[in-house]
Parts: C-alpha cells; structure tokens; sequence
C-alpha cells in the first residue's frame, strides 16, 4: 500500500483507513483524516486524526499504513447564492458528507419571510446527486439540520412561542436567532450529550408566572428505606416527579460555554488539533503529551522539552534545566501548604500572587486536557496542587483549580492527574478533596461541564460510591423504616442535588412500583460497591485539612 502512495499525492483533508493496533494488540483499519504531511530524510510521514477516536490517539504515521485503495480526497464546497442574497455551501458528494466533520449546515431563520426560509432550507443539497425535484430537500440533508427532532416530545402550549415546526427547532437550537450556521458534527456532539437512554432531552424555554424545579423529585419529601429479609437488600421510595420535561439526569442540558477554562472549540484550527510537543521531562518522569498546548513556538521543534519539577519553568536543554536547578530554591509548589497526611500534601495558590507558576502549570496541563482552553490571566482562580513527598522534596502528581467566585456553584474548573500516576486512586482523592473544601465552604459543589472523558468516568465512580456508602450506612430507627431526603444526601456529601440524582439514575437503582418510584439496591450493587472499596487505600482525613475559606467577594481585586 506503500507504493500506492508515491503515485497519488494525498493532502490535508483526504480520508482513508490506517492501520493501527487495538488494545488487544490486534489489526484495525479505522477511517483515519490526514492533517499534515512532512516529509523527514526523505520519507513522507502524515499525521492522522481517526475518526471517532480521542484526538490523544493521534500520531504520524509513514506511508506503508494507508489503505490507498478507500482515499478519499476532500471535496470543495461550491458556494451558490439564493434568492435572499445569502451563500450556501453545497458539498459535492453525499458519502463525504456522512464522515465529514467541517461541513457547515443552513438553518433557516424563523425571523425571515416563509419564502426565504424555504429557499435556504432548499438549498444545501448534493451538487452531484441525483435530481430529487424542486420542493424536496436532500434526506441526509434534512437530519443533519435538526439531528434529534423527531425523538423530542412535543413541548407544551405557551402563548408566546408558536407550536410549529419553527418552535421546536428554536426549542433545540436556543442560539438560531443570532445565528444561521453551525458546525453539524459539534452541534451534534453537544445534543448527544444531553442524553442518556437514546432519548433527547429538548431545551425548554422559561415560561412566565411557573418556577420549574432542577431535580425529577421531591427533594425535601423523606425517602422512606426497606429493610427486606435479606440483609444485602434494600428499596429507596421516591415521589413521583412534578415535571418530566426537567432534565432527569440532573446534567445541565447544554454545557456551559462562559466562564473559566471551558472551550467553545470556535478557535479550532489545524495547528491546535496537532500535538506540538514530542517529549516531556519533569522530574525522574518522560511525558508524551495528549494534546497541543502553546509553549514558545521555538520549543515544540526540540525532541524533549525540559521542566522544573517544582516551579514547572520550561526550557530548551538538560544543561539549562541544571544550571536553572541551581539557583531555584524551590523544593515544594509556592503557596500553603493546607493538608498533609503521611507522604500526601495539597498547597493552595493563588493564581494572582503566584502568577509565573500558575500559568506554567496551566500549559503542563493542556498537554493532557483537551476540552479546556488556556487563559493567561489566572487571577480568577485558586489551584489546589497534590504532592508526593520523599528526600527530594514535594513532587507534583496532579491538581485541581477551581473559580474564587463561582456563580453557578462549580467546586472544580480543571482537574488532572498525570499520567504516572494515573490509574493509582490519586484522581479520586483530588475529587474527594475538592468535595471537603467545599464542606467547609458550607456549600455543595459541582465540577464545571463538560467534563473529559476520563473525568466523566472518576466523577461517576466517585459520586456511586459516595452515595452508596451514605444508603448502606442508613440504620432503622426504633424498629422502623430510616428515612433520608435528597436534600440531606447532598449536605452530608456536598455534592449537587442534580448529581445525586443523576447518579441514581446511571446505576439504574430507579423502579416504578405500585405508583411510585423506588430505588432498590440489589445483591450485585452492594458487593460491587465493597470490592470497589477494599481497594480504594487513599481517603482523606478531614482532621489533617488546615483551611480556613474566604470570602472573595469582599475583595476588590483579590
């Protein structure tokens, strides 16, 4: 396939499987984009994205792994007017269009006339496709303008919003107003999200004179908990929900596209899609970054970027990383140190008064963090770093920074732990901590969305537990039935009304049963949970936190 290669010129753009190992060290061709070619001692490599993969698999790849006979090269967008003075963008082959993620989609504007809204809905059709008459628009046109309408229900009746076609796709689209194109993969990306059974839940606009609650029940109503013969077993009564249009996974139904650190993926561009950086050294440790992150253009050429371990300076050679060794007194991260159980230790900066640190902290950490963007302005925020502790002095394992003021209740903007000491407890343990500041904060706290996969993953597990270790530990009361409301949960874990709620529902603990909805804790969950706990050696000792919580919004510039 190598030959192949030579004979046709692929550019940036084209589409064709590479080969590359699963986890089982098996063979696999996934459909793969190439997004740069160079060529090294005259050998041509290319940088491929597989499609539907993490962008932290991507990689170069030299010629010999291209299937050449599947390529398919990027297709121009032929613009063409319409009747209203506005350009559509009409891709010339459908099948490219189903694995395209760029391809740009009209959405008619339901402030316009209906026939110029129907001359942009007609418009985005095949170039080369067959001829399907005037008055209907291409099938996979037509889902790609509202991916996920025909699964909504129909919202209720509201004088001030239409109950037509125009309102339901106002109702999945709040931002079509203000504007008529979006990106169809990113769009689409963000609607799924907003599902967990293969049903979407649509955007229900605010309704005058009726206060909708966040959460599916109740919260304040007491849960009632049956003790059945078997000791392992138990069922959780719920009321019934008030409203079934609420979100009932207890996730915020769009993320959140303001604020700290969170991106909205408009900057998205070819360069900050490619890994710039080739090797990481810091401390005894040899990083290979997931993802680009904007060191000094003049450092991602070099084969290992060199960083101090303890104030994380980045620099060009092993010779000036000794010489800076040297003159830096630092031996643990600035700031106070705020816990310290046996070789664990958290410091607490402040990303105003250690602003150096904060700022190469936070390029480290979008080496590793693809969903967050990267502000050189860090005054906002506090970074809580752990450490690991021998004769050499505090060695930094991972990190969480978190909003001085947060109107939205976010404990956590960006969490990491890095990758040596992934897979080790360490990530739930900076979870957990994040949860103690925000007890003694007095507040329940949630992390700022969207999370990273494998932050989705550790919060889910955390929370599971948490909240199993809370019903499990629930005792009967002279003889009758304990009783616990959502309420209580979250003010003994601090965590969110709508995260308990929303992790009942991912261990599917929730039954309908005689009008009512229970939660029933089988067999398997309860030994599940145990086992998940004989493992888990790294807790927090609320008796070790040394914190006293401030009120920064009596501060006028921190």
């Amino acid at each position: 396939m190598a030959d192949n290669s030579s004979s046709v010129e692929i550019v940036e753009g084209c589409r064709l499987p590479v080969l590359r190992k699963n986890q089982e060290h098996e063979d696999e061709w996934p459909l793969a984009e190439i997004l740069s070619v160079k060529e090294v001692s005259g050998r041509k490599l290319y940088y491929v994205h597989y499609i539907d993969f993490n962008k932290r698999l991507d990689e170069w790849v030299t010629g010999d792994r291209l299937d050449m006979k599947k390529l398919q090269f990027p297709k121009k967008e032929a613009k063409t007017p319409t009747k209203n003075g506005l350009s559509g963008s009409r891709p010339s082959s459908p099948e490219r269009e189903v694995v395209s993620e760029r391809t740009e989609t009209q959405i008619p504007d339901p402030t316009l006339p209906k026939k110029q809204r129907k001359s942009l809905d007609l418009n985005p059709q095949s170039a080369t496709a067959p001829s399907r008459g005037k008055t209907l628009p291409t099938p996979k046109r037509k889902v790609e303008t509202v991916p996920l309408v025909p699964q909504v229900p129909p919202a209720p009746p509201v004088p001030s919003i239409p109950s037509s076609a125009e309102a339901s796709q106002a109702a999945v689209f709040p931002a079509i107003r203000e504007t008529n194109t979006f990106k169809a993969r990113e769009d689409h990306d963000q609607l799924t999200s907003l599902t967990t059974n293969g049903t979407a839940r649509r955007l229900i606009p605010a309704q005058p004179g009726r206060k909708r609650k966040a959460n599916c029940g109740g919260t304040d109503e007491m849960i009632k908990v049956l003790q059945y013969n078997k000791p392992q077993s138990a069922s959780v009564f719920l009321p019934p929900p008030e409203d079934s249009q609420d979100s009932s996974d207890g996730i915020p139904t769009a993320p959140r596209m303001t604020g700290s650190l969170v991106s909205d993926r408009s900057h998205d561009d070819i360069i900050t899609r490619m890994k710039n950086i080739e090797c990481i050294e810091l401390g005894r440790h040899r990083l290979k970054p997931w993802y680009f992150s904007p060191y000094p253009q003049e450092l991602t050429a070099l084969p290992i970027l060199y960083l101090c371990e303890f104030c994380l300076k980045y620099l060009k050679s092993l010779k000036c990383l000794q010489r800076h060794l040297t003159k830096c007194n630092l031996r643990h991260p600035p700031g106070n140190e705020i816990y310290r159980k046996g070789t664990i230790s958290f410091f607490e900066i402040d990303g105003r008064k250690n602003k150096n640190y904060s700022q190469n902290l936070c390029l480290l950490a979008k080496c590793f963090l693809d969903h967050k963007t990267l502000y050189y302005d860090t005054d906002p925020f506090l970074f809580y770093v752990m450490t690991e502790y021998d004769s050499k002095g505090f060695h930094i394992v991972g990190y969480f920074s978190k909003e001085k003021e947060s109107t939205e209740d976010y404990n956590v903007a960006c969490i990491l732990t890095l990758p040596p000491y992934q897979r080790r407890g360490y990530g739930k343990l900076l979870i957990e901590f994040s949860y103690e500041l925000s007890k003694v904060e007095g507040k329940t706290g949630t992390p700022e969305k969207p999370l990273s996969d494998l932050g989705l993953l550790s919060y889910r597990s955390y929370w599971s537990q948490t909240i199993l270790e809370i019903l499990m530990d629930l005792k009967p009361d002279n003889g009758e039935r304990p009783q616990i409301t959502i309420n209580e949960i979250s003010e003994i874990t601090s965590v969110k009304k709508e995260d308990v709620i929303s992790t009942l529902q991912y261990l599917n603990l929730i039954n309908y049963y005689k009008g009512q909805y229970i939660l029933t804790l089988s067999e398997e969950i309860v030994d599940g949970h145990e086992k998940a706990m004989q493992k888990r050696h790294l807790r927090i000792d609320p008796k070790c936190l040394h914190f006293t919580p401030k009120d920064w919004s009596k501060r006028g510039k921190w």
